[in-house]
């Protein structure tokens, strides 16, 4: 079942990014469908966030999007050769989002080999931020997209993830955020190996 609008608005960043754990993130371009089981995501808390694109009200044509009704994407472009998909959440105007970090492929497994220009399936098929998306064919062109009625979704499929299978740590790259960055917003599912390798 495709999540509702009510999901999307959950006020706390951090509770959502673990909600997002098990749930399917599913990708239908040209009528091609690929999909992957979230296990890995990261919180970022709008304003008052310093490793958020948004920190201290900061507003550009880039992140204005964060500052969207929850259920929208906000993909952005890094390094100069990776796409970063979000998770935008809470009521427009609270710019909060979830960064999806890392997939386990369940559909069109074949598709996504392809794209990432893999002749066979290992972990660097999509356990990572940049890596996921080249998988699943996210750019930076679908930036502003609703996730509730667009080529890009997310799935309930009754995958129950325990709070004993959820595990927490600080966020991967984000020095720059001082004594932010050593909150544990980041969450991923215990065991699960297609976690990414940054733990």
């Amino acid at each position: 079942m495709k999540l509702k609008s009510d999901f999307y608005l959950n006020p706390d960043v951090e509770d959502i990014a673990q909600k997002l754990l098990g749930k399917i993130l599913v990708t239908r371009f040209n009528g091609i469908l690929t999909s992957g089981k979230i296990v890995e995501t990261e919180a970022y808390a709008g304003v008052q966030d310093k490793a958020s694109h948004a920190y201290n009200h900061r507003r550009t044509k880039r992140t204005e999007i964060m500052y969207q009704k929850g259920g929208t994407a906000y993909v952005y472009f890094i390094y100069g050769m990776y796409n970063l998909f979000n998770v935008v959440s809470n009521q427009a105007g609270i710019p909060h989002a979830v960064l999806i970090r890392a997939i386990e492929p369940v559909d069109g497994i074949e598709v996504m080999l392809k794209r990432r220009k893999l002749k066979q399936q290992k972990y660097n098929l999509s356990a990572g931020p940049g890596l996921l998306t080249q998988a699943l064919a996210i750019d930076v062109n679908h930036s502003g997209l609703s996730l509730l009625n667009s080529a890009i979704w997310i799935e309930d499929q009754a995958v129950e993830i325990t709070p004993r299978e959820i595990l927490s740590g600080p966020r991967i790259n984000v020095g720059y955020a001082a004594e932010d960055a050593l909150l544990h917003r980041r969450f991923w599912i215990k065991e699960n190996p297609w976690v990414s390798k940054a733990r």
